[in-house]
């Protein structure tokens, strides 16, 4: 393929494990040990709100325990020295990404480090806890504050600046990702159809591998350094 000058990032659970971030459905569909239903939907912050805040709490402590990989380092490496279109969308909520310096990121997903507030609809930094009597630092209500993270119901983010750098893009790469969860699964056809050159990087082919012109197998923290490397060459 020519040189591209538009590039899309797809980045998945699979780039942050290698960090030791823990993915967070398990086989049995249970997320660490809760139902679904009962930690990641607007219904169950509602029902047991004191369960959401202490689930959130924990994995927000863990984000102190991980450190960015060769494969975050990488993509924040392209993303300062590639001089075209580059946008990162990501699905998780870490803030990996942002350690490694990345700054042309988006976060579909919402992020742990943020909390946002029913009564003023403001998004806030928050590295704390966040139990039920939080108070908001935008407008000081209490107990309005739910972690910025998108439930199952709810619309991802930035759903229209993804779109149109997808209809923009020459190249596609999606890394790290089941191609199981949507609208993020779809990005890939989207991509394509659009005409750019798509190439997935992935431990394993992905549920969505069958649409990609290239597929790349190994570790993130191997072969994205690598495929980094070909494209500043």
């Amino acid at each position: 393929m020519c040189k591209p000058d538009n590039i899309v990032i797809l980045t998945g659970a699979g780039i942050s494990a290698e960090s030791g971030v823990a993915t967070f459905r398990a086989a049995d569909g249970l997320w660490e040990g809760h139902k679904v239903e009962a930690v990641a939907t607007p219904e169950g912050f509602a029902a047991d709100p004191a369960l959401v805040h202490a689930f959130y709490d924990a994995r927000r402590a863990r984000l102190d325990e991980v450190v960015p990989n060769a494969a975050h380092e990488a993509l924040a490496l392209l993303d300062a020295e590639w001089p075209g279109e580059l946008l990162i969308v990501t699905q998780n909520v870490d803030d990996l990404h942002e350690r490694a310096g990345a700054q042309r990121l988006v976060h579909m997903h919402g992020e742990l480090l943020k909390a946002w507030c029913l009564a003023c609809d403001s998004r806030v930094p928050w590295t704390g806890s966040m139990s039920e009597a939080a108070i908001c630092p935008a407008c000081a209500a209490p107990g309005r504050l739910r972690p910025d993270i998108v439930w199952f119901g709810e619309m991802p983010y930035d759903m229209d600046r993804i779109e149109a750098a997808l209809r923009n893009a020459d190249l596609f790469v999606s890394i790290g990702t089941s191609g199981a969860v949507y609208p993020a699964a779809g990005y890939v056809q989207t991509a394509k159809y659009c005409g750019a050159h798509t190439v997935e990087i992935n431990l394993e082919p992905s549920q969505g591998s069958i649409f990609f012109d290239e597929v790349r197998l190994g570790k993130a923290g191997v072969e994205v350094p690598k495929w980094v490397e070909e494209m500043l060459a």
